[in-house]
């Protein structure tokens, strides 16, 4: 039986988990983790349904489910635990996600590569791959807590980030070994079983990986909160299919311009995108930001991305980071020789000073 005193930080951290209601309701008993709750709903559909009619499907449903009342007492243990052979809205997610990747529009660089036959610009075709799964023990204080979060590392990426200190993992697609959903079931079983506080999916990047991860949680009964840590490249399409089966957001905020995301990730139009989704994200559930501070990048990315957060995000935990390293092809190209650096204790300083007046809730909690 899960202690909810082994599981979560002090009970002293009394700002984080405000800022975390869910997060930690769940922890507790109090709240199901919400890929159990989609399972509840049944959906009168087809697996064979073409992609227009899952769709018209899932915004149906979607409508019923978010006007249901989310927390565990509205739910009696013998319905949560019942077996039932109708279709569920988890199930729908499942069907739809397979679907999109006949055209894969996942995220959105929407490649349209029919990805059971060939592979996307993530590099991945529709076998997933799992690098390593374990305890992690460094993430932020509420997701490690005292027992580890439960971090799955997924093969591939979407973006070519030219300092990726994961590039191992994210820019070889055949790194790990490969997973369906039912191995992938057995992983976060396991991880559960030693106590993990939350399942965490991570790569590289989850994204291209949306229906084996849909596919796992249909299978699991576990009252484990489910962690999406992200680059926030999704399609429009995907944060609807993803926001009600998502406990808690640890999404990245890379850049704070298309240029320099162009520049270093090799990806269009990011700001309008992941400023899109962090919205989205921060409407649907709990959130910590991180924002990895870039050396020399203060003016068009580090303050800009704060400014955005402190107008746009209020009562969001942000991690503002000074972990970059100088890695992967920063020291091999004379173009990225700006990066060839730590952040500077000043710089970082002044980012911190910068939060302060902008009254972002930052590391203290976290």
């Amino acid at each position: 039986m899960r202690r909810p005193e082994e599981l979560g930080p002090s009970r002293t951290d009394q700002e984080a988990q405000e800022a975390l209601p869910h997060y930690y309701a769940v922890q507790s008993g109090r709240h199901r983790p919400r890929y159990r709750l989609a399972k509840l709903l049944e959906v009168d559909f087809s697996p064979e349904d073409g992609l227009s009619s899952l769709l018209g499907s899932h915004r149906a449903a979607a409508a019923t489910f978010r006007g249901l009342p989310q927390e565990e007492r509205a739910y009696p243990t013998d319905e949560l635990e019942r077996a039932t052979k109708a279709r569920s809205y988890l199930d729908l997610k499942v069907a739809l996600a397979q679907r999109m990747l006949e055209s894969c529009s996942l995220c959105e660089w929407r490649c349209g590569v029919d990805r059971r036959r060939s592979t996307g610009f993530c590099r991945l075709s529709n076998q997933s791959r799992v690098s390593n799964f374990f305890l992690h023990h460094g993430e932020e204080r509420p997701l490690s807590g005292r027992t580890g979060s439960g971090t799955i590392f997924f093969t591939g990426c979407n973006f070519r980030c030219v300092f990726c200190q994961n590039h191992d993992i994210s820019q070889d697609a055949s790194n790990g070994v490969p997973v369906d959903g039912k191995r992938l079931a057995l992983m976060m079983r396991a991880l559960s079983a030693e106590r993990c506080l939350n399942f965490n999916l991570v790569g590289g990047e989850p994204t291209p990986d949306i229906p084996v991860i849909l596919s796992a949680l249909s299978q699991l009964e576990e009252d484990v909160p489910v962690l999406w840590n992200s680059n926030m490249y999704l399609s429009e399409e995907s944060m609807d299919i993803i926001k009600d089966i998502v406990d808690i957001w640890l999404p990245d905020f890379k850049y704070g311009n298309d240029g320099c995301a162009s520049k270093f990730s090799c990806v269009k139009g990011y700001f309008e995108v992941v400023s899109r989704n962090h919205l989205e994200a921060h409407r649907f559930g709990d959130m910590i930001v991180r924002v990895l501070l870039l050396p020399g990048h203060w003016d068009c990315c580090g303050r800009p991305i704060l400014e955005w957060l402190g107008e746009n995000l209020p009562g969001a935990l942000v991690n503002v980071m000074d972990q970059y390293h100088p890695d992967y092809l920063v020291p091999m190209k004379d173009r990225l020789s700006g990066l060839r650096r730590r952040l500077s204790t000043a710089e970082f300083e002044e980012a911190l000073a910068y939060a302060d007046a902008l009254h972002i809730k930052y590391r203290s909690v976290i």
